[in-house]
């Protein structure tokens, strides 16, 4: 089988359950592509590597997030992602994706000439860092005259570079950006045993308290301005300042990503029509922000969770033969 991982930040993780409950019931993915989370995903599993990851974001917290963000205040980008490309570095080190045993596409976008890109050789973490460079968040790569950014501004869910490879019996799609009627939590979609179950008493506080989770974000954002230079730490008026332009920096992010998610979902929806997998496995995009990904737990559940229903739903025949 061939498996498509779409974009749509911390919704991605889902696919790290996709992939579990797929192989769980002896599937094969003998090829995969990708775009921006789903493309990291989908790099990270080719590679062999995605235990040791799933292991490392399934123990990040709201502050170990924060940490990862390195602020660049670019007009390129807000963020550089350089501390999250050295963990995945740590992982794959110069992984060639031609190298690679599974197949790998991860799909970019380039602002020079307005088309897509298509990563099928070359340094795996290159073509991951173009694929999640959210324009306006994540700072470009650039690659001669190229200018390379996320791959969902015109393909959030690469069907063509697994249809046009024609080696897989049948094709698995996951949408992390579908509409749902009416808003839908990640905790009325999870069995109500593991929704119950996942947090822990700190977490329950914490997540009851989103004005001290705020507070955490506008001290980090802070700290982070301190350390480029822009304030001396101490409070005082112009420590005021840094606070407010703080929190206009998180507003502007937060404009930028949920215009974007729109974005993302309209195309997806367009690429199933257009291009129809075998079977589609549909995250709602309620269930989380885009950035929040220190809910990886319950993100990689309800991945499995909602991949074993579609298969059971949409292909039982082939759901039971592999479960023999």
């Amino acid at each position: 089988m061939a498996l498509v991982l779409g974009s749509g930040g911390a919704r991605g993780y889902a696919h790290i359950g996709v992939i579990e409950e797929l192989e769980a019931r002896g599937f094969e993915i003998i090829s995969i592509a990708g775009c921006s989370m789903g493309a990291l995903i989908a790099g990270i599993y080719a590679s062999g590597k995605l235990p040791e990851y799933r292991e490392w974001v399934c123990n990040l917290d709201y502050l170990d997030v924060l940490k990862l963000v390195d602020v660049t205040w670019s007009p390129m980008g807000a963020m550089r992602a350089n501390k999250v490309m050295s963990k995945l570095e740590s992982l794959v080190g110069d992984a060639l994706i031609e190298d690679l045993p599974i197949p790998v596409t991860t799909v970019a976008t380039d602002l020079v000439r307005q088309r897509e890109v298509w990563f099928q050789n070359g340094p795996l973490l290159r073509a991951i860092r173009a694929s999640i460079a959210v324009p306006g968040v994540i700072t470009p790569v650039h690659v001669g005259d190229q200018v390379l950014v996320d791959g969902g501004l015109l393909n959030p869910l690469p069907m063509m570079p697994i249809l046009a490879a024609h080696e897989a019996d049948f094709v698995v799609a996951v949408n992390v950006t579908a509409h749902s009627p009416q808003p839908v939590t990640l905790e009325e979609l999870l069995p109500r045993e593991e929704a119950n179950d996942t947090r822990t008493d700190l977490e329950r506080d914490r997540d009851a308290n989103i004005g001290g989770w705020m507070d955490e974000v506008r001290a980090t954002t802070r700290r982070l301005w301190d350390e480029l230079g822009g304030g001396s730490g101490e409070v005082s008026d112009v420590d005021e300042t840094v606070d407010l332009r703080g929190r206009r920096e998180w507003g502007k992010l937060d404009m930028i990503l949920e215009s974007f998610d729109i974005t993302q979902a309209a195309l997806a929806k367009y690429k199933i029509a257009g291009y129809p997998p075998d079977v589609l496995i549909e995250i709602p995009k309620t269930v989380c922000s885009t950035y929040e990904f220190h809910r990886a737990k319950d993100l990689i559940r309800l991945g499995r969770h909602l991949a074993g229903q579609a298969l059971d739903r949409r292909m039982p025949s082939i759901a039971s033969d592999a479960t023999q």
